[in-house]
This record gives structure tokens, C-alpha cells and sequence, in this order.
């Protein structure tokens, strides 16, 4: 015969008691939902608190974060630092740039990286050429899987703006894309010197970073997408934006692309 334990008293009574009581976060359960829904779910719990807060309530990440959890929600936008480094593979090269971001004229400074967006369930990865001169894309590729031929690609693309006399530097971190043999002897092939940031240190590439963290603000939080093929289509109009349109005030008010015309025509 199985003895079944009582409950005491008091405790049934206080559980009672809970179970017949509202729930105390329905207000902010309603709250971040309206948020969440109206971004469409490109909003995380660090961006919901911001709303939160700066429409005057008081709460903290960590409680919009538990409640999300509850309510099983979270961003379907994800954009994360892609690590490509897979050991000791492939020879390294000296960290040259140095982080001295500065160029005096456009193709002696570029930078690259890669970018992994989780979209839908699905997985994309973002290789781009950045021109330290006036911070232009100069190209980019994206592709369902990390493989060689994403950088490849990207590099042979990025070599039809190279001009003859051009004495380019490319940096990088130390992914396995660009340590492998195909993608240095290619650069030898052009005279491109190779650069790349020091193991683990973001910082030596952290303009490159910097667009990233602008793609993720001015584009993934604020476009709504209908599929992949959206996706892309919207990317590559954003890229246009960002290369045409939009202006900064190192570049003296104007895009990347108005300002290289500018100095072509000073010259």
C-alpha cells in the first residue's frame, strides 16, 4: 500500500491562494508583446527595454528578458561575429595596419570580415570589402554556407577596382579563409600585402565591426522581410544607401562614393 504524503495545511492554502490571484506581469506581458509584434520580432530584449524606458516605465533587461522567456518569444533577427579561426591552420601574416585606419586615397587600405545573420530559421554569411579612405563597400557576398568560395568570390570581385600602381593593403583577421594558400597566393599574384589582426582581438578590425554594428541598427532592425530572397534584395539596396546617400561628418557631410568623387576631381 502506497502512503501518499499530506500537504500541510497552511501551504494548501497559500497555493490557493496564488492560483486565484491575477498574474502580476500581465501588464508588462501585454507591454512587451505589442512591442515585439509591432517590429515584427526584430527586437531583443536589450532594444524592448529601451522603448520601455524611454517611454518612462521602470524596468530592467533582466526582467524584460525573463518575461520574454515566459511568453516564449525572442528576436528571429540575429546578427553575430562569425569565428572563422579553426587553429593553426595555414600560415598567419603580420598585423601591418596596426591599427592606423587612416588612407590618404582610395584602394591602399581595405579591410574584410565576416558576419553570420540567423533570418528566419535560416543561416547567411556577409563577406564585404571595406575602403578605409571614405569607408565605401567596394563589394560583398553572401551565401548560405561559410565556405572558401564566399571570400574567394568576394576578392575576385573586389580586384576589378584595383588600378594598376595601386599599392594595396588587405586586412583581416586570422579566419582559415585567409590563411589558405589559393586566397595568399592571390594577393601575391596582384601585389596586395596581407594584414591580420592579432588572435581574439576584435579591436584591430574594429571598423569593420563598427559597419557591421551599423548594418545591424539602420537596416535589420528596421526593414521587415517576407523571405530570404527579400532578404537579399533589401540588403543590396541598403548597401547602395550606405555607399550613395548616406552622409558622414569625417567624409565633410557626403556619402562614401561623393566624397571619392570629390578628391578624383580635386586631383
Amino acid at each position: 500500500m502506497i502512503k501518499v504524503a499530506k500537504m500541510p495545511r497552511s501551504t494548501y492554502y497559500s497555493l490557493i491562494k496564488k492560483w486565484n490571484q491575477p498574474d502580476p506581469d500581465r501588464k508588462w506581458k501585454r507591454r512587451i508583446t505589442f512591442i515585439y509584434r509591432k517590429h515584427s520580432g526584430r527586437f531583443g530584449y536589450r532594444r524592448i527595454t529601451d522603448v520601455l524606458q524611454e517611454k518612462g516605465y521602470k524596468i530592467n533587461k533582466k526582467k524584460v528578458l525573463r518575461i520574454m522567456k515566459d511568453l516564449g518569444i525572442q528576436c528571429i533577427v540575429r546578427m553575430k561575429k562569425y569565428n572563422s579561426y579553426t587553429g593553426e591552420v595555414g600560415k598567419t601574416a603580420p598585423n601591418i595596419l596596426n591599427r592606423d585606419f587612416s588612407a590618404q586615397k582610395p584602394n591602399q587600405k581595405w579591410v574584410t570580415d565576416i558576419t553570420e545573420f540567423k533570418l528566419f530559421g535560416q543561416k547567411l554569411y556577409l563577406s564585404p570589402i571595406l575602403d578605409l579612405f571614405n569607408g565605401e563597400i567596394i563589394t560583398y557576398t553572401l551565401q548560405s554556407r561559410p565556405t572558401f568560395d564566399l571570400v574567394e568570390t568576394m576578392l575576385a570581385q573586389g580586384l576589378r577596382y584595383v588600378n594598376e600602381g595601386d599599392d594595396l593593403l588587405l586586412h583581416s583577421d586570422q579566419g582559415w579563409h585567409y590563411r589558405m594558400a589559393q586566397y595568399r597566393r592571390t594577393l601575391k599574384e596582384h601585389n596586395i600585402t596581407q594584414s591580420m589582426s592579432r588572435k581574439g582581438n576584435c579591436h584591430d578590425n574594429s571598423v569593420m565591426e563598427n559597419f557591421f554594428g551599423i548594418l545591424k541598427s539602420e537596416f535589420l532592425y528596421l526593414q521587415e522581410f517576407d523571405s530570404i530572397e527579400h532578404f537579399k534584395r533589401e540588403l543590396e539596396q541598403y548597401i547602395y544607401y550606405y555607399n550613395h546617400l548616406r552622409i558622414k561628418s569625417r567624409l565633410k557631410r557626403k556619402s562614401p562614393v561623393a566624397y571619392r568623387l570629390s578628391t578624383e576631381l580635386a586631383a
